[in-house]
């Protein structure tokens, strides 16, 4: 497998959202919204951050192909021999993007036999990255600043579960009671797994539907920070299936 310098990410990451704020900003723009094959919003924010994206990845590593959220229209055929390859959101938290509320990120996942084993989540308003590979560890960082290592909480009897602004679900609320909760928080977007790898949250259990994209680049960092990530029958978490749509899952502190 190619060596990766995850500093050059967070570099694309950054200017990818800073794309995206100068959207988010412009008082003369109603988002332009449209819609995806699946429903789901696409905005001009979207496809500026696609294309920074992808032209920064050819730049450092031609070889390496990419699974985006904005260019998935990739046959199974072709991506299930691929060893390496990156996992893109560029926007993700459309939703949110489009009620302002500020909690959208870049998501970029290096992705190897099919798992993810680096991920950067920038939150462009929040102006935080948050980062992670198997053999580093898990980070927060100012852009600029220096990195702080973050981990998994430790608790045993009292334990923060979180969810989705967006896509909350009673069936969800009744799973979680087999585990120590005793406070919630909601947030969008990738955000839930930065704040189970940074100990401010131990459960996510997510029963509705994502794609890989959306949980590939959260599940290398609140693993590298000592989290696990499973399916909703709590069996291995698959990724580059012939259907990129994810099932339900877990994602907890040990």
């Amino acid at each position: 497998m190619k060596k990766i310098d995850i500093t050059q990410i967070l570099t694309i990451a950054v200017e990818a959202g800073k794309a995206i704020l100068e959207v988010y900003h412009d008082p003369s723009q109603d988002f332009q919204v449209t819609s995806k094959k699946d429903s789901s919003p696409l905005t001009a924010a979207d496809k500026v951050s696609h294309e920074i994206i992808m032209k920064g990845l050819a730049a450092l590593h031609p070889d390496i192909p990419v699974l985006s959220e904005e260019g998935a229209e990739i046959a199974y055929d072709i991506r299930k021999d691929w060893k390496q390859y990156w996992c893109v959101d560029p926007l993700d938290g459309t939703k949110e993007f489009i009620s302002r509320n500020g909690e959208f990120t870049v998501n970029i996942a290096l992705m190897e036999d099919n798992e993810p084993v680096m991920g950067v989540i920038y939150s462009p308003v929040l102006n935080v990255i948050y980062y992670g590979s198997m053999d580093l560890g898990s980070f927060k960082m100012i852009p600029g600043a220096n990195p702080e290592p973050i981990f998994v909480g430790k608790e045993l009897d009292s334990w923060t579960a979180i969810g989705s602004r967006s896509h909350a679900d009673q069936e969800e609320e009744e799973v979680l009671k087999q585990f120590p909760v005793t406070q919630k928080l909601s947030i969008g977007s990738s955000l839930k797994f930065c704040l189970i790898a940074e100990g401010k949250a131990h459960v996510y259990y997510r029963k509705g539907p994502t794609m890989e994209w959306d949980t590939a680049a959260g599940q290398a960092i609140a693993v590298s920070a000592g989290a696990r990530m499973l399916n909703a029958v709590k069996e291995k978490f698959c990724y580059n299936k012939p259907s990129l749509l994810n099932p339900g899952f877990f994602c907890q502190a040990r």
